[in-house]
């Protein structure tokens, strides 16, 4: 294994056992995506997980091992295209409460997601957004990307998301719905969106990988570490959330995140089982 993912190991303070998790699903999945046909560039990786399934981390790795192929890849989280907190404020003012709170289909800037996508088909130079989460808006500082991109992974909770069949959406499927969308208004618009921009953002995929947790109470221990790390790394944040705030806002996320489980791995090009230390489980099959 080389330095570079030794100092990367470290520097995301992983064990030094990380290493084989590298070997076994990272470098083979970089030699998959290093392999596709370069039809245009750049291809579009999506990488779909729920909370805490390791999404970001997989990327950082991806991009360096697909460096030693000389293949440039890039990241962009669909986070960072969240809208920002006072556009969510208005959402929530002029179409339902619910859309103050990110994360759902209907509170991202997917315009800007295919904006981006099109400066890097054309070799322009582009701005890549960042939202930060302890301040839950979006960040002043943007990265600057310039020169052409071979690979563009497009990571995010909800990546390659379909929406569900109408009928689904009649009976709450939690507290939240049954007490704040008791006319169903939100979740019948969420899935209205999926068809709708989001659809056509996630029709740029060229391979879609799912990150697959074991089901939705992972999801709950996941985002609760989260928020812990997120509380030890910025300390005098405001928006950092307590035990009962985290058990509602990842009430927003439930409903389709238990539609994903259940009917995106038979359609996923490649789907990596995560086990309940964040970490996968068997090796990625070429």
């Amino acid at each position: 294994m080389s330095d570079k993912v030794h100092d990367l190991i470290a520097a995301e303070g992983l064990p030094d056992s990380y290493t084989e998790v590298v070997a076994n699903h990272w470098q083979p999945l970089a030699t998959r995506i290093a392999r596709l046909p370069a039809a245009r560039a750049p291809l579009v990786i999506g990488i779909n997980g729920a909370q805490g399934s390791g999404k970001s981390t997989a990327c950082k790795f991806l991009e360096l091992l697909l460096a030693r192929r000389q293949v440039r890849a890039i990241t962009l989280s669909l986070d960072d295209l969240y809208l920002t907190k006072a556009k969510r404020q208005t959402l929530a003012q002029e179409v339902h409460p619910l859309f103050a709170t990110r994360g759902v289909p209907g509170t991202h800037a997917v315009g800007l997601g295919l904006g981006l996508i099109e400066d890097m088909l054309a070799g322009r130079p582009l701005e890549l957004p960042r939202f930060d989460k302890a301040t839950d808006d979006r960040a002043p500082e943007t990265f600057t990307i310039t020169g052409p991109v071979d690979v563009l992974l497009l990571e995010g909770w909800c990546v390659g998301a379909k929406p569900q069949d109408a009928a689904a959406l009649a009976a709450p499927i939690n507290d939240l719905e049954r007490d704040e969308d008791p006319d169903g208004i939100w979740r019948n618009l969420v899935n209205h969106w999926l068809t709708q921009d989001y659809a056509r953002l996630f029709d740029q995929i060229d391979l879609l990988v799912m990150l697959k947790v074991e089901g939705f109470d992972a999801v709950r221990r996941n985002r609760a570490l989260q928020e812990e790390k997120l509380r030890a790394a910025n300390p005098d944040a405001t928006q950092t959330m307590d035990d009962a705030a985290l058990e509602r806002f990842c009430a927003h996320y439930e409903r389709l995140t238990r539609h994903m489980l259940e009917e995106m791995p038979a359609r996923a090009d490649v789907v990596i089982p995560i086990g309940p230390d964040q970490n996968p489980l068997d090796p990625v099959k070429d």
